[in-house]
């Protein structure tokens, strides 16, 4: 196993080996390899996912040359997914790769049990119809399915998965668990021993900022009954009162004080967003249930009692100011405290697998303390199937988007996507397809969206002429570009999806290449 680990060394620091492993495990299935598709499915051989198989049922042509760096001239009539196929096994040997000859759209309506061998579907090109039929036939298999599509100078990205949990979400920013304003009995009385009014100025200058916050802290609270700084004033009071604790200009531990004085302000016990995950109906677990929902109904508990109301300590301290002995005493008693919670989670864990008639030892050590560790920033996310959001999207949403300057051309081109599968299910071709029928198209697009505005509840919204010209000049092209941009999303949330790290994109992701925007959609 040495070699996989030097191979991707530079990933393994971002998901780590337990992120990897999962990558090398996972089943991908890739619908159409066009540009779009082969450029998804390139990064994810790189990345090393265990195996692929690419589902294109059309030969490659001469037109392929232009968009896909994957095939050659020589490869000219022959199987697109064999080619395609072929070229990504050479990126990286260690990844199975297979193909199949058959066009998506008939293998979705022949043989749906097909899909339910992957851990995850990428289907790009597809148009509406197949999305919603192979949206339904994931679903009922528990199969992550991501779409992408690009045309012409737009494309989108949406994942449909039922539920998707995350433990490590990796947020960019996130507060220190460092319990400034609600210590626990060992980090209180440790405190205790250390004088801020010490005469030594070496000593002075090298007590740790947690514990000047700390006391400092808890004198305000005496003297406030019991509270602690709320408003701007009471905040700036309390920061010039930690000033005034400096002996010499040079103490860079009260500087740093001042500087993590917000860190005290905090509220204390858990955030309405954890709040929302422990009331969830999934928290009441039976013997069907995940080990995440597990997990959180022993997190519950711990909350409700020995943790009272705070969740299991994190158990790290960052770098500052302090001397040796300090800093190594405080980070004992961190460390310490971390582990006696995660002692009590796991117990908590056992019991609860022991009711549901579960093995008690189904869920192991490592993933309770990941979870314990990561408590404060677990994600679950939903994502409603996409029949749903065809046929009755978020009508506030859509109209806000419709007459918000920022959005309306990503929603029109969210439109114009569904309108051009319209159109083309009508007159077996995309608008401005062929040449010297232009004008015919763009009207008959035109009404097409209008009619598909009004199917969704916004009669009256018109797109504008500029956006419908510009979608029939694309003629379903699929451009390098677009597609290795839109390709590069794409495969990064199958990344987030499989190794379970970082929060997955909720919405429709659009690519306006026109203003060149990214952009949400919730609808």
């Amino acid at each position: 196993m040495a070699e996989p680990k030097i191979k991707y060394d530079r990933q393994l620091r971002i998901w780590g080996e337990q992120g990897q492993t999962a990558l090398e495990k996972s089943s991908i299935c890739l619908l159409n390899c066009g540009p779009t598709g082969s450029e998804t499915l390139k990064n994810l051989v790189l990345g090393g996912v265990g195996s692929v198989t690419v589902v294109d049922g059309s030969k490659l042509e001469l037109g392929d040359l232009g968009n896909n760096f994957m095939v050659d001239e020589s490869s000219v009539g022959q199987s697109k997914a064999k080619t395609v196929c072929a070229f990504l096994q050479e990126l990286n040997d260690a990844v199975k790769a297979k193909f199949i000859e058959e066009h998506p759209e008939e293998l979705i309506e022949s043989t749906p049990s097909f899909f339910s061998q992957f851990t995850l579907v990428v289907a790009t090109q597809l148009v509406e119809d197949s999305m919603v039929k192979l949206d339904k036939i994931c679903r009922d298999a528990n199969v992550m399915l991501i779409f992408a599509r690009s045309y012409g100078l737009t494309g989108f990205v949406r994942i449909s998965v039922k539920e998707h949990t995350v433990i490590e979400s990796k947020p960019d920013h996130f507060l220190d668990d460092l319990r400034l304003n609600n210590p626990w009995p060992e980090l209180r009385r440790f405190a205790e021993t250390i004088d801020l009014d010490v005469a030594d100025p070496v000593a002075h200058k090298h007590t740790p900022y947690i514990i000047i916050l700390i006391k400092m802290a808890e004198q305000w609270a005496k003297c406030h009954g019991g509270t602690l700084p709320s408003t701007r004033e009471a905040k700036k009071e309390f920061k010039d009162l930690i000033k005034a604790r400096m002996i010499a200009s040079d103490e860079d531990n009260y500087k740093e004080a001042i500087e993590a004085s917000f860190k005290v302000f905090a509220p204390r016990g858990i955030s309405p967003h954890l709040q929302q995950i422990i009331n969830d109906s999934f928290a009441d677990v039976n013997s069907s249930s995940s080990e995440f929902w597990v997990m959180v109904a022993a997190l519950k508990e711990f909350i409700s009692n020995e943790g009272g109301g705070e969740v299991p300590l994190e158990g790290s301290i960052p770098d500052m100011t302090s001397s040796t002995e300090l800093y190594v005493n405080l980070q004992k008693i961190y460390q310490a405290k971390a582990e006696a919670d995660f002692l009590v989670m796991e117990q908590c864990v056992r019991k609860i697998l022991k009711k549901i008639g579960r093995d008690p030892d189904s869920i192991s050590k490592a993933n309770i303390k990941s979870f314990c560790k990561n408590a404060r920033k677990v994600k679950v996310c939903r994502y409603r199937p996409i029949e749903d959001e065809f046929n009755s999207p978020i009508l506030p949403e859509l109209q806000k988007y419709l007459t918000d300057e920022d959005y309306c051309v990503a929603v029109g081109f969210y439109i114009l996507l569904r309108a051009a599968d319209r159109y083309a299910a009508n007159y077996n071709n995309f608008p401005g397809q062929f040449d010297g029928e232009m004008d015919e198209d763009i009207s008959r697009l035109k009404t097409i969206a209008v009619t598909l505005l009004g199917d969704l509840g916004c009669n009256g919204s018109t797109l504008t002429e500029d956006l419908i010209n510009e979608m029939c000049r694309y003629g379903a092209a699929e451009l390098h570009a677009v597609a290795a941009y839109v390709g590069g999303i794409a495969s990064q949330e199958v990344i987030k999806l499989i190794t379970r790290q970082f929060v997955p994109m909720c919405g429709t992701f659009i690519f306006n290449g026109i203003d060149h925007k990214s952009q949400l959609l919730s609808l």
